[in-house]
């Protein structure tokens, strides 16, 4: 940890956070929520690879089917806000082909960088992401719960792979904080 300057002050983290998100000791407790999170992707995703609706000759059409279910929950003025009824008929509606093939294959992406523990941090945030715009689009389903779960794990995703990849890929690929620091030791 570096030292204050004169006019800044550091507030010491509290055990509890220091924890979970610093600690490889809770590294067991992310890497459970971390497995259920991705398989729970994956295997949507791969369903959605495998349908035609999806990915197939028919690609799109799920995605029609859903935002137009969405924009009639807009018109009625519930479940969906007028914003994103907006963006899910100007964006996604005339381009549902491909919408259908990024959520299916983001999906997976997620799903694998989850389970595997490669690049978690990342892979947690798509999958919130995700988790958000089908949110918005009025559907709950275990959204919000995979949400929540993909938060922490943005939160912990220093010590969140540390079962996985991420031990490897990490110290390898370095921190923005610290990469050229890393990279110039090498040099001298």
């Amino acid at each position: 940890m570096r030292p204050p300057s004169n006019n800044e002050i550091i507030i010491p983290e509290n055990p509890v956070s220091q924890f979970l998100f610093t600690s490889t000791r809770s590294a067991w407790i992310w890497l459970i929520i971390r497995v259920y999170v991705g398989y729970t992707w994956l295997t949507a995703g791969w369903k959605k690879i495998h349908t035609d609706s999806w990915t197939g000759d028919k690609a799109g059409a799920a995605i029609e089917g859903f935002v137009k279910g969405s924009l009639a929950k807009a018109a009625e003025g519930k479940d969906v806000t007028s914003w994103y009824g907006w963006f899910l008929e100007s964006a996604v509606l005339p381009n549902a082909k491909l919408f259908a093939f990024m959520v299916a294959y983001g999906e997976v992406l997620v799903g694998l960088g989850l389970i595997l523990g490669l690049l978690t941090g990342i892979a947690a945030f798509f999958g919130g992401l995700m988790n958000v715009s089908f949110l918005f689009a009025g559907t709950v389903s275990t959204n919000p719960m995979l949400f929540v779960f993909a938060t922490w794990l943005v939160l912990a995703w220093k010590v969140a792979g540390w079962y996985g990849l991420d031990r490897w890929a990490l110290s390898y690929l370095g921190t923005p904080w610290t990469r050229s620091k890393s990279r110039n030791v090498g040099m001298h």
